[in-house]
């Protein structure tokens, strides 16, 4: 029996040291457990990605340094082979690098693999940077077992209907026992089922027993929920990590099936997915902590309206970093309700955080009065209503700049969606919690934190009131907007479509089919596609959004500000 040791690490893009340190450590527990194979993440010595850092000599320079030191390391285990993801260059023509799998086995690098197919779609960009490598299997004889190898999206195309190359189809040919497949493949919605699904049908296909191994944590926009498995045409899928979570686990693999480690039979990993409520709480609060982890941050801060979507941000981030690293500041105005202020109170005493007040009403004032002098002409209307959330918008930085607080910003995705924020006011900060989810997502996390607690934390007057800016006298969001139930729905098909889970994308479909069939609804869903294409502008300038959704704002949607867009 070949034993197999499974790093899923949470490696630091750049962090050379660090992540080979981690590495090695790994390396070496799974040589005491007597594992005969350990396998680590797609690019886990510089962490995925690292984008235009590989354009660096100094940055190539770290890790051919760290490389070194996990070879170095490899020596005093001889009877181990691991399996790292690596920069390679490449001495040929085309683009100078490849993204490899080496295997190393007593300081020597004994099998090189170089990634096939190199995504350039939603979120990815290797062709960027990498040459695709050349076509057929590699395989490593690893004691009695031989192993073949992959790197992520050569796992993705067993039906060859994305790319013309099938590195499935020299692996078939090649007939190793076991393929191992190292990944960075970030988490969405269904994310994780759609990689059962596609590695379960491969394996069968190929009759191949299939490692994928993912790394885990957040890295600016996107999270990856580690949740590393395997599967085998006579078990289908036999084992899974942990989900969200560094995780090291030993497996054993004999005759095409793999067991524990000491043979027995694995418990049946749950192939059910967590309720959609309770997969966005997860990934936020991983990828707000390792954000802040990794950008030096140590507390956060967050405007507090009394609304919704402050209420979310601000219980999102107790849960990643704890109450006492989390501030809140309510700056009420002329138009504040009193319910604004006192939900305020009633949310942070709930959360057990700290809660400062700066009333903003005198500082609007003067900066009305010195418009008007200087500009003859007084504000009000829309340029007034925008004061107040740029006044508010410039206290937070204010306070963040004082304090060293992370400033988190409280727009979803429905209002970022239509332009329904300010620039320098509302989108001020440097991440935002919940911009990948609409607002009926908001209200449903809310009500799921809540259940979660088992208590109100999100008071019931929060959840229960209309949403409003509070910017103008009785001022609400449908005023200007529909109910959230409706825009959500367009907005879903016309950002996201048959990117949607396929149960959602066809209730989307129907729904907005169903608005389109008469001329009042038709003119609506045309004025709301409007709305979002005028306010890329707004997009492109606000702080990155953790994505919760296949397909996110930010790098996963790439659209012009200065374009004609036509009619829907």
């Amino acid at each position: 029996m070949l034993k197999i040791a499974i790093a899923q690490l949470n490696p630091t893009v750049g962090d050379i040291d660090g992540n080979s340190g981690a590495i090695i450590a790994a390396m070496q527990d799974a040589a005491r457990q007597g594992a005969g194979l350990a396998v680590f993440a797609e690019l886990a010595l510089c962490g995925y990605y690292p984008g235009d850092l590989l354009e660096e000599p100094a940055f190539l320079g770290r890790m051919a340094a760290g490389l070194e030191r996990v070879l170095e390391a490899s020596r005093g285990l001889p009877g181990l082979v691991s399996v790292v993801g690596a920069v390679r260059a490449n001495d040929g023509p085309g683009k100078p690098l490849f993204n490899a799998l080496l295997a190393i086995r007593d300081g020597a690098i004994v099998a090189e693999y170089y990634k096939q197919l190199l995504p350039t779609y939603g979120v990815f960009d290797d062709r960027r940077h990498f040459e695709p490598g050349p076509e057929g299997a590699c395989v490593l004889q690893v004691g009695a077992h031989r192993i073949g190898f992959l790197i992520c999206e050569d796992g993705w195309n067993h039906e060859g209907r994305d790319y013309k190359v099938n590195p499935f189809t020299a692996l078939r040919e090649a007939r190793p026992d076991l393929v191992v497949s190292i990944n960075a493949s970030p988490s969405d919605i269904g994310k994780r089922e759609l990689r059962h699904t596609l590695f379960r049908a491969a394996s069968q296909h190929n009759a191949l027993p299939i490692l994928y191994v993912n790394q885990v944590g957040g890295q600016d926009q996107l999270v990856y929920d580690g949740a590393s498995f395997a599967v085998s045409p006579s078990q289908g899928l036999a084992f899974e990590a942990r989900r969200f979570g560094e995780d090291f686990r030993v497996i054993g693999f004999a005759q095409g099936r793999f067991s524990a480690a000491d043979g027995a039979a694995l418990d049946a990993p749950d192939g059910a997915g967590l309720p959609v409520a309770e997969f966005a709480r997860r990934q936020i609060v991983l990828g707000l902590q390792d954000y802040a982890r990794r950008c030096g941050f140590g507390k956060v801060v967050v405007g507090c309206s009394g609304g919704i979507d402050s209420a979310l941000t601000l219980a999102l981030a107790v849960d990643a970093l704890g109450p006492e690293n989390v501030i809140a500041v309510t700056m009420p105005s002329a138009f504040s309700s009193e319910g604004s202020i006192s939900d305020s109170v009633a949310l942070c005493s709930n959360l057990g955080i700290t809660l400062y007040t700066h009333p903003i009403l005198d500082l609007v004032r003067q900066y009305g009065a010195g418009f008007d002098t200087a500009f003859d002409r007084s504000l009000q209307g829309l340029p007034l209503e925008n004061l107040q959330a740029r006044v508010r918008g410039t206290i937070l930085m204010a306070y963040s700049n004082a304090s060293g607080a992370l400033l988190l910003t409280t727009g979803n995705k429905s209002e970022i969606s239509v332009g329904y924020c300010t620039l320098y006011g509302d989108t001020n900060g440097g991440l935002g919690l919940i911009g990948d989810l609409y607002k009926t997502e908001v209200f449903a996390l809310s009500r799921h934190m809540n259940e979660r607690a088992g208590r109100a934390l999100i008071p019931d007057a929060v959840l229960s009131k209309p949403p409003s800016a509070e910017l103008a006298p009785g001022q609400r969001d449908t005023d200007s907007l529909p109910e959230y139930a409706v825009l959500d729905e367009i907005l879903k098909w016309h950002i996201e479509g048959r990117r949607l889970p396929p149960a959602e994308a066809a209730l989307a479909e129907r729904f907005v089919a169903g608005l389109a069939a008469d001329a009042g609804g038709a003119a609506l869903v045309k004025r709301i596609h409007g709305m979002v294409a005028r306010n890329e502008y707004k997009r492109r300038q606000a702080p990155p959004i953790i994505r919760v959704r296949s397909r996110a704002f930010g790098s996963g949607r790439q659209l012009p500000i200065a374009a004609h867009y036509g009619s829907p």
